[in-house]
């Protein structure tokens, strides 16, 4: 049985972290959506407005369906991977708004990009836009409150089958209402 596990999430959510050291507990390869995107030249171009690159969405889901054809155990991680088919589980790690606009900041993300993902994990825009494809097998962990390591023994649970995660029970919904 393979385990093709994506994990996705607003920028500063914890994924890259979380995965590398998911990866390293499991043993599992990991591939990381916008270094796949970039060093395979899917960058489209530049957003002028937002600044953000333009990623060929659909040469990026190709090109990952092939490498998760050889693979048996992945983890395939990035903000774009919900996006991507291929996974047996896609999770999405959640975080309170007000904790992530401090790692957002420490980024030095501009005001507008802060607080345009801060909007989107609010809203869980992640989490909806997932559902396109990956409808029952969407997961949410709100990582708010765990360590680095906490997060990783629960997915090692979730991964193993040994712990169910829910979805759309993670609101964030009255930040957005409070800073609008």
């Amino acid at each position: 049985m393979s385990n093709i596990i994506f994990i996705s999430g607003t920028p500063c959510t914890g994924k890259t972290t979380v995965s590398e050291k998911l990866s390293e507990k499991l043993n599992y390869d990991l591939i990381k959506v916008n270094d796949l995107a970039i060093d395979n030249n899917l960058v489209l171009g530049i957003d002028d407005d937002k600044g953000y690159k333009i990623i060929d969405i659909d040469g990026l889901n190709d090109l990952l369906l092939e490498i998760i054809s050889e693979h048996d155990n992945l983890i395939v991680e990035g903000h774009l991977s919900h996006l991507c088919s291929g996974a047996d589980k896609l999770i999405v790690l959640r975080c309170r708004p007000e904790i992530l606009e401090k790692r957002l900041a420490l980024r030095d993300y501009s005001d507008a990009k802060i607080h345009e993902n801060l909007e989107a994990e609010a809203m869980g825009v992640c989490s909806a836009e997932s559902l396109d494809i990956y409808d029952n097998n969407v997961y949410e962990l709100d990582v708010s409150d765990l360590s680095v390591d906490d997060a990783v023994l629960t997915l090692i649970d979730v991964v193993n089958g040994e712990k169910e995660l829910s979805f759309g029970e993670i609101d964030f919904m009255d930040w957005l209402l409070v800073h609008q």
